[in-house]
């Protein structure tokens, strides 16, 4: 995501991004299913020391898409959970201890769920001065101890897709 935002925003003169994927849940407050728009990502890589030399691990969204993605939700009538992720570089599920590495993340941050590409989209973005949000699906849960199956994963992103791309034309 890292290369092919900044390429994007740098070469091409792309102004927004809008990432559509699908996420963990790590908590009671995220359900199988449910559509997240993130507010915040943390990660513990150093994406933003090696492209910036800047000590940064937590970054927000764009504020201007993140509006327009929850007012197209309002005016559709799609449910989204506003969240913050964790950025992490491996399947949760890949971990040889979980519980360690949850207990190690900050608390103060409220990291609800996790992806794998949001920190460096919305680090490119801020560096360049672009726009970029992130709205997924939720398709497996470590709260609940669930987890889609390869045919739930294909249909359970219908709607955040029609909101990504209803979001994309709305003015």
């Amino acid at each position: 995501m890292g290369i092919y935002s900044y390429e994007l925003y740098h070469y091409y003169e792309v102004e927004n991004i809008l990432r559509l994927g699908s996420c963990g849940g790590y908590t009671k407050d995220l359900k199988m299913f449910d559509l997240v728009l993130v507010d915040h990502t943390y990660t513990e890589s150093n994406y933003a020391l090696s492209m910036n030399n800047e000590n940064c691990h937590y970054i927000g969204a764009s504020p201007i898409l993140n509006e327009k993605i929850e007012h197209t939700s309002k005016t559709l009538s799609i449910p989204i959970v506003k969240a913050n992720t964790l950025c992490g570089e491996v399947f949760d599920r890949y971990m040889t201890n979980m519980e360690q590495m949850k207990a190690r993340l900050p608390k103060e941050y409220n990291l609800t769920g996790a992806e794998m590409e949001a920190f460096s989209l919305f680090y490119n973005a801020h560096l360049l001065g672009k726009q970029a949000s992130c709205l997924l699906t939720v398709v497996d849960s470590y709260y609940y101890n669930e987890e889609a199956t390869a045919n739930q994963r294909q249909e359970s992103l219908d709607n955040m897709i029609k909101l990504g791309l209803e979001s994309a034309i709305i003015t």
